[in-house]
């Protein structure tokens, strides 16, 4: 069994290329050997997002603190809060990330295939992003 003690390991700024706006990441895990399950915390400060993406054997995020946005390609803009659980199915592509007034924090478990558990695109403008969820 291992452990991974709370605070052990230091937070990481979310990479440039990948996010829009402050986001932090921390406890990233990837467990070894036969298990292919990776995450991570992640918060996005108000206005920061994910840019688009893919899973190859999907994603499930658990919302943990705020509000945020969330959108698969192709549909509207959805707001997740606090207690959500979302579910992305393998390869659909996809963004989420915080409103523009209120930060979110989200725990993200996905699946290694062939050693790969992201593919990352182009980012989030915001033109797309600023359209927000339809009431």
């Amino acid at each position: 069994m291992e452990i991974i003690r709370n605070g052990s390991q230091a937070s990481v700024k979310g990479r440039a290329e990948h996010f829009t706006g402050n986001v932090r990441i921390d406890w990233q895990f990837q467990r070894g050997g036969e298990s292919r399950v990776a995450g991570a915390s992640v918060t996005f400060e108000p206005g920061a997002r994910s840019a688009w993406h893919t899973h190859p054997l999907g994603q499930t995020l658990i919302v943990t603190a705020g509000k945020g946005w969330t959108q698969c390609e192709g549909g509207p803009i959805v707001e997740i809060s606090a207690g959500d659980i979302i579910g992305c199915p393998s390869n659909h592509r996809h963004w989420h990330g915080a409103t523009p007034t209120t930060a979110m924090t989200h725990i993200a478990i996905q699946e290694a295939k062939d050693g790969k558990v992201v593919e990352w695109m182009e980012k989030v403008i915001d033109e797309e992003y600023l359209v927000g969820p339809i009431p």
